[in-house]
């Protein structure tokens, strides 16, 4: 197959109804608003249902997007969902996704890398479709972290929320995509990792598991300052790749862990906070799901316009890194 283009046809997000405040959190820790607020910039996260698993919220994103971009189901050839809360171990919840959007057999898999799982998948998916493999891929990134999180761990419990953003890509005369930067680096996992949770532990004992020890564990100084670090470097190599700077950058769209390590960011990069989407202090960090519900949302608001240069960033379990820079289409055709 010839290679092409790509953009993004469509976009849609999904948030579970259930909303925790930090006044909710107040009675749960040794916490207040006001810390929460200054160390994180987040002031509410959604929680989804126990009968309202991964595969439902990102059904229900993945419904949004392709109605956004007038398509059915039936028109999309490859679904990937990025998730490191699946609804099982196996098989991949992408697989579950098409057979519930009535589309059993098309190819599906999943992508587990954590927060950096919709930059790592906007990549492959954008490859696939340039390389003329699949016209249309649709990309979901899917969390339910809440159900990970030790509630009497203040460090960790007023992170996280749950939520799905979905992009439906497609072939195009003209490319959207300008560079990308990926990254990751093993060495340190239990950084940011969840215990018992796979092949390198034991199963957890009873006293393990009536000490939590098998939920989200985080070295939060550690994280914040390769954060910062690797979304920079990040940022500078996508940015030379697309050989522009960080001046033609009309939106930084970056992942919403905290708001501290995106105004750190942002200030590196001489980024205005006005050009910069930030929602986190609605959502909390939903993981690979923050930046296509960030994006999402801008769309709805009218915010992108034809030929805007996007750029998404973002961090998370690994620790892996990346960033990619994206020119927006809105009429299927990306301006020149």
């Amino acid at each position: 197959m010839n290679a092409t283009g790509v953009r993004i046809a469509g976009v849609g997000h999904f948030v579970p109804q259930q909303v925790i405040t930090n006044a909710d959190l107040e009675r749960l820790l040794d916490t207040s608003d006001e810390w929460i607020t200054s160390r994180t910039g987040m002031k509410e996260r959604h929680v989804a249902r126990l009968d309202e698993p991964t595969s439902d919220i990102a059904l229900a994103a993945a419904r949004n997007a392709l109605a956004q971009a007038g398509l059915q189901a039936s028109d999309v050839n490859c679904i990937i969902v990025a998730t490191v809360t699946p609804d099982y171990a196996f098989p991949a919840t992408a697989c579950v996704v098409g057979s519930k959007l009535g589309v059993a057999g098309v190819p599906a898999f999943d992508m587990e890398i954590g927060c950096s799982g919709f930059i790592y998948g906007l990549t492959v998916a954008a490859s696939l479709v340039r390389a003329g493999i699949f016209k249309r891929v649709l990309l979901i990134g899917a969390e339910e972290l809440t159900r990970l999180v030790n509630y009497g761990d203040r460090s960790t419990a007023v992170l996280f929320g749950d939520g799905a953003g979905a992009v439906v890509l497609e072939a195009d005369e003209h490319d959207s995509y300008l560079g990308s930067e990926l990254g990751a680096d093993g060495s340190a996992p239990e950084n940011l990792y969840l215990p018992f949770s796979g092949t390198a532990d034991p199963p957890p004992t009873s006293e393990d598991l009536a000490a939590k020890r098998n939920t989200i564990h985080m070295n939060g100084r550690e994280v914040f300052r390769f954060a910062v670090t690797k979304m920079i470097e990040a940022t500078h190599i996508a940015l030379a790749q697309a050989g522009i700077d960080a001046a033609d950058v009309t939106w930084l769209i970056p992942h919403q862990a905290n708001r501290r390590i995106i105004d750190a960011a942002a200030k590196h990069l001489n980024m205005p906070i006005e050009r910069v989407i930030v929602n986190i202090d609605r959502y909390g960090n939903t993981s690979a799901a923050s930046i296509p519900i960030a994006l999402s949302e801008a769309v709805a608001a009218g915010k992108l316009k034809d030929g805007d240069v996007l750029l998404f960033v973002g961090f998370g379990a690994g620790l892996s890194w990346g960033a990619v820079a994206w020119r927006w289409s809105t009429n299927g055709r990306a301006a020149a």
